[in-house]
């Protein structure tokens, strides 16, 4: 498998199960609905790892631009392949979006709440505040980075035995610091299913919030830029 289609279908992956377990719990008539915030926060941990396990021999597994921005950062990944692996995200993403939106079509179109509808696609913030927002997913995104960092050594990409710490990672990020803005902590996790929900028709949809797409991008990268820093100075 080649680094662009290990990238593709890992974070194909993590969206499948990350956003599958959203829309479980929020859309109307589902059997997992009003399962609750655990729920969610364990299941983008499962679906990290389910993920990281998969490709981490072909890609190292970023699944994330901010990991893949902050590794070259850090001198621990090429420069020169941070663009294709980025395409490859997204594409994985928009791809991940698109089946969970065909696994849940008859639910999308049960549920009234705009909201709810886009919380399974893309984040949002509970207290809408720009540089709050940001600095939240920046926080966030940083513990990210930097708990792969130092996971990942000496060598410059994930295994698969570094899948159990880097999903337990997220899922304490999730518990911890996902309240404020839903840690999308992934510019192309947020991004890409954004982009699908603008595109996908289902009743009763309301906007995509586009006001907010760029919070989730700028914190991503802040977050991955300092990590690196950090992980320099140790």
């Amino acid at each position: 498998m080649t680094p662009f289609l290990g990238e593709l279908i890992g974070t194909f992956i993590l969206v499948l199960l990350g956003n599958g377990v959203v829309a479980n719990v929020v859309l109307n008539k589902s059997k997992g609905n009003n399962a609750g915030w655990l729920t969610i926060a364990a299941g983008w941990g499962i679906a990290l790892f389910v993920a990281v396990y998969a490709v981490a021999a072909s890609s190292g597994a970023h699944l994330n631009p901010a990991v893949s921005i902050g590794l070259a950062a850090a001198g621990k990944f090429a420069w020169a392949d941070v663009p294709m692996y980025a395409v490859a995200q997204m594409l994985g993403a928009m791809l991940g979006a698109l089946i969970v939106w065909i696994t849940y079509r008859q639910h999308f179109d049960e549920t009234t709440d705009q909201g709810a509808q886009l919380a399974a696609f893309c984040t949002g913030p509970a207290i809408r505040s720009p540089v709050n927002n940001i600095i939240t997913e920046a926080v966030g995104t940083f513990v990210l980075v930097f708990g792969v960092m130092m996971i990942v050594s000496p060598q410059t990409s994930l295994g698969a035995l570094d899948a159990l710490p880097v999903a337990l990672l997220l899922f304490g990020i999730g518990l911890s610091l996902g309240g404020p803005t839903g840690f999308a902590v992934n510019p192309a996790r947020d991004l890409g299913p954004r982009i699908m929900h603008a595109i996908l028709p289902m009743k009763n949809k309301g906007s995509s919030d586009w006001g907010y797409a760029h919070i989730p991008i700028i914190g991503g990268i802040i977050g991955g830029l300092v990590a690196a820093v950090v992980y320099g100075m140790l």
